[in-house]
């Protein structure tokens, strides 16, 4: 199965639930268990940071740091395979590229310094809420209407962290900014784990009998080519 959906529909394809159309059963066969995988790990980490005080900003910053990079060489190592095609060759590469540069800054600086990382969550959290929004905007249907959503929740929470930063000081915006991002990673962990499942249904489906070579299935109903 050709990992085309990130570079072909701006990274929402990964979670998609309905995959009957998309795999065979041996595709599925290995596909579903890591899809699963991540949509748990995307789950636990979002959990494990919102309780930990001590360290929750540079676990969060460091595995979304390390997903990037992962995601990066994979798309970098489909560009120069031509597994994603000629036509989405140039796109994967700047996509992959750029999220192995900016995967590999976060795990610095998630290694670094905890207040570091808690300041690099409190300005990218709205970043990318915004640049989700504007990349729905411009699509059509629920898509739009779902992009409109987030705008509003963009602005609200943009709102909320000024308004922290300032009564509270910007330490403690940085906590609700590693909360909102430890929920964002949690509610995007979801889709994940709904596909896996989609998955493995077709991953248990029997495989379709092969076809003899140079037989076109006319015979076969009046007992066979000998008949």
């Amino acid at each position: 199965m050709r990992d085309t959906g990130p570079v072909a529909n701006g990274g929402t394809g990964i979670l998609t639930a309905g995959t009957q159309g998309i795999a065979t059963p041996e595709d599925a066969r290995r596909a579903w268990p890591q899809w699963l995988g991540l949509g748990i790990a995307m789950i636990a980490v979002a959990v494990t940071s919102v309780f930990w005080d001590a360290a929750g900003a540079r676990l969060l910053l460091g595995a979304l740091g390390l997903f990037l990079v992962v995601r990066g060489a994979v798309l970098l190592r489909g560009a120069r395979s031509g597994a994603v095609g000629p036509a989405l060759a140039s796109r994967a590469r700047g996509l992959g590229t750029g999220a192995l540069v900016v995967g590999a800054v976060g795990l610095v600086v998630a290694v670094s310094s905890g207040v570091l990382a808690a300041g690099v969550l409190l300005v990218a959290v709205p970043l990318l809420l915004l640049g989700a929004a504007a990349g729905l905007l411009g699509r059509r249907g629920a898509s739009r209407r779902g992009g409109q959503a987030l705008l509003v929740w963009t602005f609200l929470v943009t709102g909320l962290l000024v308004a922290t930063g300032v009564a509270q000081g910007w330490a403690r915006a940085s906590d609700v900014a590693t909360v909102v991002a430890a929920l964002a990673v949690a509610v995007l962990g979801v889709p994940l784990i709904v596909a896996a499942s989609g998955l493995r249904r077709v991953a248990a489906e029997p495989v379709p009998a092969a076809v003899p070579a140079g037989c076109a299935g006319c015979a076969c109903g009046a007992g066979g080519c000998g008949a």
